[in-house]
């Protein structure tokens, strides 16, 4: 065994999941693999008469979290002094709220013979939107019973989230919710996995995954009280007990790597697995999160992470996706925001619009570089799939104003990538107006990576610098980080959050400054997106939009 130890951090994504092989002395990442999911659409299984699910198969989670360690230890292998036995620990982040009903030892449903093509009793995916009715309900009994329970998620419950998914399988598929002696998220299932005990009552639960999705919380004693979810229905009330009573952040050991999975990886049996999280969240701790930091971690969709300490008034904040007692960091509130779709507009955009040009794309992308803030005279609304943060609406879809004879594609594109930028503005506005500071903006992911132009309008909207890191793993960074911590020094690792992010959080490789004169039009044009937003996303709002069409036109001559 040489001097020097290694994590493995394994990111869960929508359609794929990655191994990465981090040195936890230096943070240098020295391998990384990735296996695409094979069952469905990319990984995701959808259903026909239905295009608000979609689901999962585990199976693709196990042969991925196999395939991805071996060819990424294949590649560390060749790295002078490197050997499986140095490394001490492994940690897991996954999409979220990503639940699957289990039965009284913890094998999926769908891997049973009576439940084989059922996609109820599959993985039901964190964007499966079909439980929207539910949600809703959710939100209006918790408002009327319940309001505790709204206030550390923004003031209302999701159809991406865990109570909204298993009370909409009770309704559709009420055989698969009978069969199903419990439910769990994928970020706790891995770490059982991994550990060799899938019992439901074993399973060490996330608090990220319970405190975000899940109304868990200790000021309440845990998960909602069987009081409400009977509320919901008296099976999901009985449900309750089966569950879960404790939540735990992912600095603290899930337990040891189990024999079975220690041969199929190559690993030494008994090495630490941490208590997993969701991907955003451990992305940030990988980019350094920390008071006045704020990650964003910019995909199909955004995740905006912070935290804020426990002393701080940030204990309830409107239309954020949660406030958690250690879900991010431990001793921190984790604060998590986030829009519905980002990269997934621009993936319509080209597969419809642009009809799947990639050449055409790039071009566009040129023509929309060369272009001054308000030259198009367009506004778009970023609600294509519905609006996360702040509204938390499901149902709202996008808009495009002030088109003309004259607009081009490349007009669009830019107004789409310009209300992106403003619906994230929003988002740290509202962070901001209750007290929680950001004063660094950090940014990650293959758009941030990618792409300067829509960086760059990110900068000059918010009219505040933004850094990109350079990792370009940074959620497996942030699980290998935690693998770390869970080793514990005496195995190599590290006691404190505080002192593994410190060695092995991803430094800043590029920043990006806003311009003065760029931000100043984009704040009048923010007034026009602000104004859209809150009459067509905010409940009884009236304004007259009379003066709308011709101000974008009175912007648009003062760029000419």
């Amino acid at each position: 065994m040489s001097s020097e130890k290694y994590s493995i951090g394994l990111d869960y994504g929508t359609n794929s999941v990655r191994a990465l092989v981090v040195n936890v002395r230096t943070g240098e990442e020295i391998a990384t693999a990735v296996h695409d999911y094979r069952y469905g659409d990319h990984g995701v299984i959808l259903d026909v008469d239905n295009p608000h699910v979609a689901r999962q198969h585990p199976l693709d989670y196990q042969e991925g979290l196999q395939a991805s360690v071996t060819e990424a230890f294949g590649i560390a292998k060749h790295i002078p002094g490197f050997s499986t036995d140095d490394v001490i620990g492994v940690g897991v982040d996954t999409t979220g709220s990503t639940p699957m009903p289990i039965d009284n030892q913890g094998t999926p449903l769908c891997l049973r013979e009576d439940f084989k093509n059922n996609i109820n009793a599959m993985v039901w995916l964190w964007k499966d939107h079909s439980s929207m009715t539910e949600a809703e309900r959710i939100t209006s009994l918790a408002a009327e019973y319940r309001p505790n329970y709204l206030q550390r998620c923004g003031g209302a419950y999701s159809s991406e989230w865990f109570f909204s998914k298993i009370w909409r399988c009770l309704k559709t598929d009420p055989k698969v919710f009978d069969a199903a002696y419990s439910w769990v998220e994928l970020c706790d299932y891995i770490p059982a996995l991994l550990v060799g005990d899938l019992r439901p009552s074993h399973i060490k639960r996330s608090v990220c995954a319970a405190g975000h999705k899940a109304m868990y919380a200790k000021d309440w004693g845990g998960l909602p009280d069987e009081e409400f979810l009977g509320l919901l229905n008296p099976k999901i009330a009985a449900l309750r007990s089966r569950l879960y009573d404790h939540a735990d952040s992912s600095n603290v050991r899930a337990g040891g790597l189990c024999e079975e999975w220690a041969g199929k990886l190559g690993l030494r049996p008994g090495i630490a697995v941490a208590v997993g999280a969701f991907d955003a969240h451990h992305g940030g701790v990988g980019a350094g999160v920390a008071v006045g930091k704020l990650v964003k971690i910019i995909g199909t969709s955004t995740c905006d992470i912070t935290v804020a300490p426990l002393d701080s008034r940030a204990t309830s904040i409107p239309g954020v996706c949660g406030i958690v007692d250690g879900s991010v960091l431990p001793g921190h509130f984790g604060i998590e925001a986030g829009q519905s779709a980002v990269g997934d507009i621009f993936n319509w955009f080209v597969s419809y619009i642009c009809e799947g040009n990639a050449a055409m794309h790039a071009e566009l992308t040129c023509q929309a570089e060369s272009q001054r803030p308000g030259q198009h005279g367009l506004m778009a609304l970023d609600w294509n799939n519905g609006n996360r943060t702040v509204l938390v609406d499901a149902r709202l879809t996008g808009l495009l104003l002030g088109q003309t004879l004259h607009t081009t594609r490349a007009d669009i594109y830019r107004a789409l990538i310009e209300a992106t930028a403003f619906g994230a503005h929003t988002i740290h506005n509202r962070i901001r107006e209750y007290g929680v500071p950001v004063n660094q903006m950090i940014a990650c992911g293959g758009i941030a990576e990618k792409n300067p132009l829509f960086m760059q309008i990110y900068a000059d909207v918010d009219g505040q610098p933004i850094s990109v890191t350079r990792s370009k793993q940074t959620c497996a960074l942030g699980a290998a980080i935690y693998g770390a911590v869970a080793a514990g020094s005496a195995n190599g690792g590290y006691d404190d959050t505080a002192l593994a992010q410190a060695a092995m959080a991803s430094p800043i490789d590029k920043t990006y400054t806003p311009d003065p004169e760029r931000h100043e039009v984009y704040s009048r044009l923010y007034e026009i997106y602000k104004r859209l937003h809150d009459t067509f996303g905010v409940k009884d709002h009236s304004e007259s939009l009379y003066d709308i069409m011709k101000s974008l036109l009175d912007i648009q001559q003062c760029t000419n």
